[in-house]
């Protein structure tokens, strides 16, 4: 057994051994699926590394990279281990490899987002000097179970899909920054599998919304704070809705802390199903 990059390996031979790691987990994704979350979050076969037993991939954490709040950042995109062999020590392994690899490439900070649940690789992470940044809420409801009706719009608002352009001046309606797989970079790399609505009262931009209807992702919706409470969110959501091809809506890592998030979701019934942490690891 041995440890290697995935530089030169197949997108087959990753995709069967991500598929046996995660096939007693509650959510599955295909190879299609997984093929666009990995470009989604800008999969780097050069800095991800796996445990092989002969030819076969037993345990991998397969990384992204780009830059995170203006640093080189590597960011897990996915970590697993084929069942027969947990318990083994192999992520830690994984991890203790490629920190040498990270920084010969400069990269001055290691990003990741784990289940608040999962004591066991919290603590893997905690002992590789990982430190929790934030607290990130997920949401997840049936297409037929939500409950969104514009109750009150105060002027005209017109619904106009746009490129990338328009929003990336409006990071003042945030209320956090997004998470990395959120990021306007990961939306950059599959822009044209992405909607992208704009609210606009005139020319103004009022809010936008970001969604993928292929697996339901909501990955950002923001208003103009001088504009809420006046149906624009509303408005985004019924949009999403309109285009969306998948049977559920999920809205990935929304910071806990915003509380205007959770209760508009909630007041869609959209409600929490989950909560991460997201962890930071510096390496310069």
């Amino acid at each position: 057994m041995y440890i290697n990059s995935l530089k030169n390996i197949s997108f087959k031979k990753i995709n069967s051994a991500f598929q046996l790691a995660f096939a007693d987990y509650e959510v599955h994704w295909n190879s299609d699926e997984l093929k666009a979350m990995l470009s989604r979050r800008g999969f780097d076969p050069e800095l991800s590394f796996a445990v092989f037993e002969g030819e076969d991939i037993v345990s991998f954490i397969l990384n992204g990279t780009g830059y995170f709040n203006n640093q080189k950042t590597v960011y897990d995109t996915g970590t697993g281990t084929v069942k027969e062999y947990r318990g083994k020590g192999f992520v830690s392994e994984i991890l203790e490899y490629s920190l040498p690899w990270l920084k010969k490439r400069n990269i001055r900070q290691y990003l990741l987002e784990v289940l608040q649940h999962n004591h066991k690789a919290i603590s893997i992470y905690k002992n590789f000097g990982f430190e929790i940044t934030r607290e990130f809420n997920f949401f997840r409801q049936a297409v037929k179970n939500i409950n969104n009706k514009v109750h009150y719009r105060k002027l005209p608002v017109q619904l106009i899909k746009v490129d990338l352009n328009p929003i990336l001046s409006a990071t003042n309606f945030w209320d956090f920054h997004p998470s990395w797989q959120n990021s306007f970079e990961a939306i950059e790399r599959q822009e044209s599998n992405f909607n992208i609505t704009g609210a606009f009262i005139e020319q103004t931009l009022i809010g936008y919304s970001v969604s993928d209807p292929h697996s339901g992702d909501l990955m950002q919706i923001a208003v103009d704070k001088n504009h809420r409470r006046q149906g624009v969110g509303s408005s985004l959501l019924n949009e999403f809705l309109k285009y969306n091809h998948h049977n559920t809506v999920k809205i990935i890592n929304a910071d806990s802390d915003c509380l205007s998030m959770t209760k508009f979701l909630e007041s869609k019934n959209i409600n929490i199903s989950g909560k991460q942490f997201e962890m930071m690891k510096k390496l310069n």
